[in-house]
C-alpha cells in the first residue's frame, strides 16, 4: 500500500502555504483590487508552464464573475500576439521566480503601451516585481514536492491569491447572484439562480377569480388554467386569497349544503404566501418544499398578482 503520510504532508504543506498568504495581505493587494475593479479594458493573465495553467483558471474565474479576462501565452505574445494588449487593459503576470525569460521580454512593450501590470511572484526583488505597478507576494517556505523542486505549494498559493483577488473584485463591483446566472445559463447552478419571473406563468395563464365568483366558475377557471389552484383578487388585482384542489376537498366536508353553493370568498385561504419576481428559483423551491405546497403566487410591491410558479416549472429546470 502506498505511503499515505507523504500525501498528508503534501496537503498540509499546501494548506500552510495558502494560510500564510492571509497574513501578508496589505495595501498592495488593495491596490491590485482597485486596478482590476477600475479597468476599462480587459484583464489579461499571462505566465509560462504551470503558472500559465494557473493563469487560465484565474482568467476563467474572472470571466465567470463579470470581469472580462483571458489568457495570453507569453511565448505567443513575443511572436505577434502582443497586439491584443491595449493601454486600458490590466495585465496580471505570474512567475514564481519573477525572472521568466518570456515574461521579462514583454515588459518593455507593456511599459510603452502604459498598460497596468500586476505581478504575482515569490521574489519581490525580481525583474518582474520591480517592473510591476504592484507586486503581490506569493512566496512559500517550501514546495510540497519531497525534493522541493516541483511547483506545488507555490502554484497552489498563486491560484488561491488569484481567487482572493477575483472574489474581492466581485464584491467591489456589486456582482449579484442573478448576474452569475446570466453568465451560466447552461449549468445547473445557473438554473438554480434564475429568477422566478423568468419561470412563472403570467398573463392569461394565471387563474384569477373575485371574492364573489360562484364556485362553479372557480372550478372552471382552475380546470381551464391547469395549475391546481386559483388566485382570489380584488378590483386592483391585488391578492386576497388562494383556492387549491386541496381546499376544495377539505371544504366539501365543511359545508353540509355543498361547496358548489358557495362563493370564492367562502372557500379561499386568506392572505396566502407570495413572493416577488426577483426571488431566485432555488428560494422558491425551498418555500414550496417547506410549506408542502405545489404553487406559489408572484406579486409586485403592491401585492398585485404578476404570475404563479408551479413545482412543475422548477422540475423543468432540473432543480428537483
Amino acid at each position: 500500500m502506498p505511503d499515505l503520510s507523504l500525501a498528508r504532508k503534501v496537503l498540509q504543506t499546501e494548506a500552510a502555504a495558502v494560510l500564510a498568504l492571509a497574513d501578508r495581505l496589505d495595501q498592495r493587494f488593495a491596490t491590485a483590487v482597485e486596478l482590476v475593479r477600475d479597468c476599462k479594458g480587459r484583464v489579461i493573465l499571462t505566465g509560462m508552464g504551470k503558472s500559465g495553467i494557473v493563469c487560465r483558471k484565474i482568467a476563467a474565474t474572472f470571466s465567470s464573475t463579470g470581469t472580462s479576462a483571458f489568457f495570453l501565452h507569453p511565448a505567443e505574445a513575443l511572436h505577434g500576439d502582443l497586439g491584443v494588449i491595449r493601454s486600458d487593459d490590466v495585465v496580471i503576470a505570474l512567475s514564481y521566480s519573477g525572472e521568466n525569460e518570456e515574461l521579462v521580454s514583454i515588459l518593455e512593450t507593456l511599459k510603452r503601451l502604459g498598460t497596468h501590470l500586476i505581478a504575482m511572484t515569490g521574489d519581490s526583488r525580481s525583474t518582474l516585481a520591480q517592473a510591476a505597478d504592484v507586486a503581490l507576494d506569493c512566496r512559500v517556505s517550501e514546495e510540497a514536492c519531497p525534493m522541493n523542486l516541483v511547483p506545488t505549494a507555490s502554484t497552489t498559493a498563486m491560484l488561491a491569491l488569484g481567487d482572493a483577488l477575483a472574489m474581492t473584485v466581485l464584491v467591489e463591483r456589486g456582482f449579484r447572484p442573478d448576474d452569475f446566472a446570466s453568465l451560466h445559463p447552461g449549468g445547473k447552478l445557473g438554473k438554480r439562480l434564475k429568477r422566478v419571473d423568468q419561470l412563472m406563468h403570467h398573463g392569461e395563464e394565471v387563474p384569477l377569480v373575485r371574492l364573489d365568483t360562484a364556485m362553479l366558475d372557480v372550478i372552471y377557471e382552475m380546470s381551464r388554467k391547469g395549475l391546481g389552484m386559483t388566485c382570489v383578487v380584488d378590483d386592483r388585482g391585488a391578492i386576497l386569497g388562494i383556492i387549491t384542489d386541496g381546499d376544495l376537498r377539505r371544504k366539501m366536508a365543511t359545508f353540509p349544503t355543498g361547496v358548489l353553493n358557495r362563493l370564492a370568498g367562502d372557500v379561499m385561504t386568506a392572505d396566502p404566501i407570495a413572493i416577488s419576481g426577483s426571488t431566485l428559483a432555488a428560494e422558491a423551491l425551498n418555500i414550496l418544499e417547506q410549506r408542502k405546497i405545489t404553487a406559489i403566487i408572484v406579486v409586485d410591491d403592491e401585492r398585485r398578482v404578476e404570475g404563479v410558479v408551479h413545482l412543475h416549472d422548477l422540475w423543468r429546470t432540473e432543480l428537483v
